[in-house]
């Protein structure tokens, strides 16, 4: 039996991961990884260089969507891009994305501050079949989990990064060999709702007005202050004035 032709978009850490994962299975899985799409990031340094992975087991690196091969399968994890109808019509078997939060809750990005903020007791981590609306598609596979008391965003995070790659693990072969079953979204929405959020807001969540309660100034602290990006503040005399860790 041919392998099956696999073409991985993701990066970022767990696109990192998950794309070692799916080199180490090839022979397992009976699989053959034909190309690679990802966007560099370089602030997570040489050890998530997802590149470097690729160069060092000659799997081609592509360079846009428009050169996306036929495939039978295409995998993504922390693309940044949307997909069109026709790069989706490039895996003759399923495109499937594995999104770091529960769907339909919360499609798009800053998921992990706006659980923290709205109060959620879970959360989770989704693969879903790609389609031409973000984080839109049919749901495959899904982990569900507890989000821990007074949680911070980094903490949010870690949680479902460690889920989701254990995700990623347990269901590439079924997804590989087509054994599974699919949800709507839709037909979760009235349990769940559902969300769409963009990158871009997260600079509006880190803004705190000081005449909220003390409770809604701890959440949206706990909820955007991550090491490494800028910290949420507060404006006094038309100056950004920035909490740290210990005011909360």
């Amino acid at each position: 039996m041919h392998p099956k032709k696999v073409v991985f978009l993701g990066s970022k850490p767990i696109g990192y991961e998950c794309f070692a994962h799916l080199i180490a299975e090839q022979s397992a899985l009976n699989i053959q990884i034909i190309g690679l799409l990802t966007h560099s990031r370089k602030e997570f340094g040489n050890a998530h260089d997802i590149n470097i992975l690729a160069e060092e087991h000659k799997i081609p690196i592509l360079d846009s969507l428009a050169n996306l091969p036929e495939c039978d399968i295409i995998y993504s994890v922390q693309y940044h891009q949307i997909l069109k109808q026709q790069d989706i019509k490039k895996a003759r078997q399923v495109a499937v994305n594995l999104h770091m939060a529960p769907l339909p809750e919360y499609r798009g990005s800053n998921q992990f501050s706006y659980a923290i903020i709205e109060g959620k007791e879970e959360f989770g981590t989704t693969i879903h079949e790609i389609d031409e609306r973000i984080d839109h598609g049919a749901i495959l596979f899904q982990k569900r989990f507890l989000i821990p008391e007074n949680c911070w965003v980094n903490e949010l995070y870690q949680l479902t990064y460690d889920a989701s790659l254990k995700l990623f693990k347990q269901t590439l072969g079924h997804i590989i060999n087509g054994n599974y079953s699919t949800v709507a979204q839709q037909s979760l929405e009235g349990k769940y709702g559902s969300s769409l959020h963009y990158r871009k807001e997260i600079s509006t969540l880190k803004e705190i007005d000081l005449n909220w309660d003390n409770e809604k100034i701890k959440r949206h602290i706990r909820a955007t202050y991550m090491p490494g990006f800028e910290p949420p503040y507060c404006i006094i005399d038309g100056k950004k004035l920035y909490f740290s860790a210990s005011h909360s």
